[in-house]
C-alpha cells in the first residue's frame, strides 16, 4: 500500500488548447487514488488560444484545480517558478501539459522516495529515440555538458517528470526564465545536500498542438543562462549549513485566479 501524501501538482502551459482538458482529468484521477488531499496549480504564460477559458471551466467545477496566469509570456522557467511559488501541499509535482507521461505514475514515484528516503523523484524517458534524430543528439548533448559541468551524471535532465518535498524547492533559490530551469533545480538540490532518485519512465511524445521547447531560441537562452548562473550552480552548501525550510514572503506569491477571471 502506498501512503498517501498531499500533492501540488504544477503545469505550465501556453497555446495548450488541444491537450489541457485531457491532461487535467488524466492527472485528476490519480491524484485522487495517491493524494489525501492535493491542489492542481496551472500556471498560463499568456496564452493567446481557447486554453485559460477552458481553465476557468474546470476550475469552477472543482475548487482543486486553480489557475495563475501571466500577462507577458515569461516561458517555462517564469512559469514555473509562479507555480513552485503558489506550491502548498508536501509533495510538489511538475508535470507538462501535453502529457508526456501517465499521471498514474505518481503512485511508484511516492514509493521510491518512501524506500530510499529520496527527496527528489527525477524521472528519465526509457526511449528518448521516438522523436527523432536531432532532438535526440540535443538531449544527450545538453545531459552531457549539464554532467560534465557539474559532476553529476543525470539521465534525461529537461524531463518534466519531478517529484519533490516542498522544502527542497523552499531552500533554494531559482533564477532561470527558460529552459535552463530544470538543471538549475536538479543541481542546487543535489549542492544543497538533497537525495535525489532517478526512475525510468514511459514516454509520450506530443501528438496535438506544438512544441515551443526545442527551438533555437529556446536553446540559445539555455546557454545564456548558463554561463550568467554558472558560478551560482556550482556552489556546495553542505548540509548541516543548510537553512532551514523557510515561509515564503506573501508578495511572492503570484495571484490565484478564480475561475471567473
Amino acid at each position: 500500500m502506498v501512503r498517501k501524501s498531499s500533492v501540488s501538482l504544477v503545469i505550465p502551459m501556453y497555446n495548450e488548447e488541444l491537450n489541457i482538458e485531457h491532461a487535467v482529468t488524466t492527472a485528476v484521477e490519480a491524484l485522487q487514488k495517491y493524494s489525501d488531499d492535493y491542489e492542481i496549480i496551472i500556471v498560463d504564460d499568456a496564452s493567446t488560444d481557447d486554453s485559460p477559458r477552458l481553465v476557468a471551466r474546470m476550475a469552477a467545477e472543482n475548487p482543486s484545480i486553480l489557475m495563475i496566469r501571466h500577462e507577458k509570456n515569461r516561458k517555462l522557467g517564469g512559469a514555473l517558478k509562479s507555480g513552485y511559488a503558489a506550491a502548498s501541499k508536501d509533495l510538489v509535482l511538475y508535470m507538462d501539459a501535453d502529457l508526456p507521461f501517465d499521471p498514474d505514475v505518481l503512485g511508484r514515484a511516492i514509493r521510491a522516495m518512501e524506500v530510499t528516503g529520496a527527496d527528489l523523484i527525477a524521472g528519465y524517458r526509457l526511449d528518448r529515440t521516438i522523436e527523432g534524430l536531432r532532438r535526440t543528439i540535443y538531449s544527450y548533448v545538453y545531459n552531457a555538458v549539464i554532467g560534465v559541468l557539474f559532476g553529476w551524471p543525470h539521465r534525461d535532465i529537461n524531463f518534466s517528470f519531478k517529484l519533490m518535498r516542498r522544502e527542497v524547492l523552499e531552500a533554494i533559490d531559482l533564477k532561470s526564465e527558460g529552459s535552463l530551469i530544470d538543471a538549475e533545480l536538479i543541481v542546487k538540490a543535489k549542492n544543497r545536500g538533497f537525495a535525489i532518485q532517478q526512475i525510468g519512465l514511459d514516454y509520450f511524445p506530443r501528438i496535438r498542438g506544438t512544441s515551443h521547447l526545442s527551438s533555437p531560441s529556446v536553446i540559445l537562452k539555455i546557454f545564456r543562462e548558463l554561463v550568467k548562473l554558472y558560478p551560482e550552480m556550482r556552489k556546495k552548501i553542505p548540509r548541516d549549513q543548510r537553512p532551514l525550510a523557510r515561509p515564503r514572503p506573501l508578495d511572492k506569491v503570484p495571484e490565484r485566479r478564480s475561475a471567473n477571471q
